[in-house]
């Protein structure tokens, strides 16, 4: 969801945008869970889908839709792992942008990856410690972190 603009006269105006998204995972073996990854910019960087929140739609619903829109996977949140904030710029609108994006752990529900979004060059699963070294973003690192952790309460049970 694209928010308020803030503009003056010396720097580029400032818009805030609100996104949401997952990480979905499934248990490989007894103890290692895979994530699914999306590629973009030819393949050349991979990141955790997401995607802006629709007018009317809760965060929630957008993170399960752009989940399955980007990776062709269904899940259903199981935990919170948190917002991320960072900026850009847009050099064609001449925009710096401050994006926070909700972030859930998912637990894969059903999907085939073949059927991700045609924004997306690919979709694959990864083990969790290869996923954190296959991410090309700092905050997706993190992120994919805070998620790992999260994931030791599913050891258990």
């Amino acid at each position: 969801m694209e928010q308020r603009c803030h503009k003056d006269n010396d720097n580029p105006p400032i818009k805030f945008l609100r996104s949401a998204g997952g990480i979905i995972f499934r248990r490989k073996a007894k103890n290692i869970f895979e994530v699914a990854l999306i590629a973009v910019k030819n393949r050349s960087v991979w990141t955790l889908p997401k995607g802006i929140i629709d007018e009317g739609e809760q965060t929630e619903e957008a993170a399960l839709r752009e989940v399955r829109e980007e990776t062709g996977l269904t899940g259903r949140i199981v935990d919170v792992i948190g917002d991320k904030t960072y900026w850009f710029y847009n050099k064609d609108e001449n925009v710096k942008y401050m994006k926070t994006v909700s972030y859930f752990l998912m637990e894969y529900v059903s999907g085939d990856m073949k059927d991700y979004d045609w924004e997306i060059d690919d979709a694959k699963w990864f083990d969790i410690d290869e996923a954190l070294k296959a991410v090309s973003y700092k905050s997706d690192k993190e992120t994919l972190q805070k998620a790992k952790e999260k994931l030791q309460h599913f050891l258990i049970s």
